[in-house]
This record gives C-alpha cells, structure tokens and sequence, in this order.
C-alpha cells in the first residue's frame, strides 16, 4: 500500500496496553502544530486502551491527521485516505478516521466521495476522537466538526512521538493576518492564545518527562498573549519557562517581522535557554508583491530588522520562508527577491511555489503565474541559496558549539547531533565521530572540524569549560 505511519508511536504506547486491545494505525501529516493535534489524540485513545501500531497488516483502526494548507499537502492527505480506503475495502481494517485540517475543511466531499471514512474529526473537535472511533466502531458514521473558532480543550498529557528529547509547545491556535494566499484562518480560526499557566504546566510534564529542548510553535508566535492578556507576552513566557528544571534549550518558529519586538529581541539575547536561532516567514522581497500578499512589512522594514537582530545577537541563525509566482509577480519582482536573498545570507531558507487555494482572494486575482515560472523561479533562489549555506557551513568550521545527540549512525561509531543552529525536520546535522558512549537528548561540546554541503562533521571538544552553544 506504501501507507507512511507515524512509526515513533508503537513501541512505546503498545506497551502499555493489552495483547487484546484493538490496534490503531496513526498516520499524521502536515505540520509541527498539527504533530501536537496527533500526540494529544494519541493519549486519549491511549487512555481508552487502544494500542498503535506501524504495520497496516495489523491494524484494527486507521486515523489520518490530515493537512491541507497548499495543494501539494491537500493531494497527500487524500492519497492517504485513499489508500487506507483499501484497507476498509479489503476487510482488514474495521474503522476510518479522518482528523484535521482537510477534515475541517472537507468534510461534506469526504463523507461524499470517500464513503470507507467511518468517521470525522475537525481542527476543533480532536478531543472527540475516542468518541469518534467508537460510535464507528458501533456502526454508527459520526461527523464531530464545529465553527473554526469555536473554544479550544486544552490538554495537558500527550504521547511523544518526537524521541523524548525534545518536544514542540503550541502556545496558540488559529490567525488574525488574513493573509491574501492563506486558508489557515478559514481552517484554524482566528488567533487564540493558550493560557500561560497551561502551557507551564505541560511544559513542566514534559520536563518530567525528559524533554531538554522545547520547540515553540504556533501560526505566529510573536503574537503570543495580546488577545488574551492585552499585550504581547512571548519574553515573559520565554522567561517562565526558562525557569523549569530539565529544559536546555527553548527554540521559537514562525515569528512575523513586523511582530518581532525590542524586548522579544532582548529576551532572546539575556536568556541563556534560548537559542539564538530564529524562523522568520517573510515570503517575498517586492513591496509590490508584499502589498498583494496582505503582508505588513517593506523591504526596508525587513532590512531594518535582519541588521537590528544581527547587531544584537551576532550569532544568531535566521531561517525564512519565500513564495515564487504569486499572481502579478515579474521577472523585476523576481529579481528584486534574488538581490535580497543574495545580500541578506539567510542561514536557512525554504521557497515554495505559489498555490492558488480556493478561497483566498488570491485564487481569484489575474495574473495567475504559469506553473512552469513558479518552479523555474524557486529553482534560481535555491541554487542561489544553496551556494549560501554550503559557504556558511564552511565558516562553521573551527568553532566549538554545544550539540544536542539526536542518535547514531548504525555500525558506525558516529553520532548524529543537532547545533542550536538547528531545528529538526528541517535544517541539517553535525556528525560526531567518537568512541564515547552518547545517549539521544546528550549535550555535549563539540568542535567543527569540516563541512559536508548543509552538513557539518566534528569531534568532542575536551575542553568544556569557555564552550557555548552560542560560541
């Protein structure tokens, strides 16, 4: 079937149920916040004694957390459904969840279209989904699905499917940018913080529980607080949970720019915990484009903040995101993007072509950008951004930075580690060789001793003392 199941889950979890226990097969997509959507489900099945598994061949139950933020994700969630509608057909599978954002969105065309889904679960009903796997089980078709910003059950337990070492902290739920290509607030919702004390309390479970790097996610997280508290409340949440016992580092995604403000960029540079390494999404370099996209920053804005934040903290690593081809977009458009990647030297940098998403008022602009632009343009930016990080990689070399043990190669005495530098999933690695016993969630001093294209290689560092996983 080529069925990719969130592997990470059964070992652990099938240990604490009985042999007798129905089996479920969790396949979770999409992103990091949808990750934190499956691991609460997790528990809750957990604790009705369901037991996971990896191998379709043995499952009882098949839940799909879906995704559907751009066209590419949307076809891999229904190629997923699909595919786990075989199974129901062939007999083997008794039930047919599907979670999420395109069951959020889609439900009426999935109960339609794919009638082996036995049950639905939306962006806002995920503590339904022991219920809903239930009543199918008992016949029944339930569709637990409510308005995108309907209350949010904040939980506390969750099952980690992440290693143990690290974990990701949804501090908020949904969006109010409104931005001119996104259909995360029709999915999501509008901008909803989670109360700080619940977020200390599962960031201190978690601490309990091992984790030493927590992985701050939200669809914007410098927005944190200001519905809820009257003001933005990311350094002070920065600082509580600095204060936990067991956490090692603390890592914010997905700030917007014109967001980021002095005392965040201040929080950041004091607090030992945090690493100096920020995801900032700008999406493009054309004011033109900007004001298309409903973005709300210029590129001067954006030079302004890139100096201010590297006159600050020297060593921070910046990570951003790029659109090609939205509608209107020119080759002058284009190059005006190319000459700001090419001197701002992003760390990290992703680009995507631009997907015209039904719903949005960008879907419904002229211009339309032929596919074959979108990808001939994302191809330059990352050739162009290739060149930049494999010679900042380069520079890299000779420093000595602390690294978190992600795992070791097998046969090898090589150990796969992570610099502060790095956010799982989607930036590089340093490689280690050593003779040294090292455990996952290890922090240990390295120095860099070569580069390997986005990669680097090191060796153990003796002398710990003066060593920083800032250095």
């Amino acid at each position: 079937m080529g069925i990719s199941p969130l592997c990470t889950v059964a070992g652990r979890a099938c240990d604490m149920r009985k042999e007798e226990s129905m089996k479920i097969l969790f396949i979770s997509l999409g992103c990091d916040k949808n990750l934190v959507d499956t691991e609460e489900m997790l528990e809750l099945l957990r604790q009705k004694g369901y037991s996971f598994t990896d191998d379709e061949n043995e499952c009882d139950i098949v839940v799909v957390n879906t995704c559907c933020f751009i066209g590419d994700a949307k076809e891999e969630s229904i190629n997923a459904l699909l595919e786990a509608a075989e199974l129901k057909k062939s007999g083997r599978v008794k039930v047919l969840a599907a979670a999420g954002c395109l069951a959020q969105r889609y439900y009426r065309e999935i109960r339609t279209e794919i009638p082996e889904v036995d049950a639905i679960v939306g962006t806002t009903c995920i503590s339904r989904i022991a219920d809903a796997v239930e009543q199918a089980l008992s016949g029944g078709r339930p569709v637990f699905v409510q308005e995108p910003d309907a209350p949010v059950d904040y939980r506390i337990d969750r099952v980690l499917t992440t290693g143990g070492h690290y974990a990701y902290l949804k501090i908020a739920e949904g969006c109010n940018k409104r931005c001119s290509y996104c259909v995360i607030p029709q999915i999501r919702g509008s901008y909803r913080s989670v109360p700080m004390e619940i977020l200390l309390e599962q960031a201190n479970v978690l601490a309990e529980q091992g984790v030493k790097e927590l992985i701050l996610v939200a669809q914007e997280t410098t927005l944190y607080g200001l519905e809820r508290y009257g003001e933005k409340s990311l350094p002070l949440l920065l600082h509580e949970l600095a204060q936990i016992p067991g956490i090692q580092w603390i890592r914010i995604l997905y700030c917007y720019p014109e967001e980021i403000t002095e005392e965040l960029i201040q929080t950041i540079r004091k607090e030992p915990k945090v690493c100096h390494y920020l995801d900032i999404p700008i999406q493009h370099a054309s004011d033109r484009i900007l004001r298309r996209m409903g973005r709300r920053t210029t590129q001067s804005q954006l030079r302004e903040l890139i100096a201010r934040l590297r006159e600050e903290i020297p060593d921070i690593c910046l990570r951003t995101t790029l659109i090609t081809g939205f509608p209107g977009e020119t080759q002058e458009d284009h190059e005006k993007m190319v000459d700001f990647v090419n001197e701002m030297e992003f760390d990290r940098l992703g680009v995507f072509s631009y997907s015209q998403e039904e719903g949005t008022a960008a879907a419904e602009m002229p211009d339309q950008v032929p596919e074959e632009q979108k990808e001939a343009w994302r191809q330059e930016i990352m050739e162009l951004q290739q060149e930049i990080a494999f010679a900042k990689a380069e520079d890299m070399v000779g420093r000595v930075l602390t690294v978190m043990v992600e795992g070791k190669v097998a046969d090898e005495e090589v150990y796969v580690t992570r610099t502060y530098r790095d956010a799982p999933g989607v930036d590089g690695y340093l490689f280690v060789r050593t003779g040294a016993t090292l455990m996952t969630g290890d922090l240990v001093q390295v120095q860099v001793t070569d580069s390997n294209e986005y990669d680097l290689v090191g060796e153990i560092w003796q002398e710990e003392e003066g060593a920083t996983g800032r250095a």
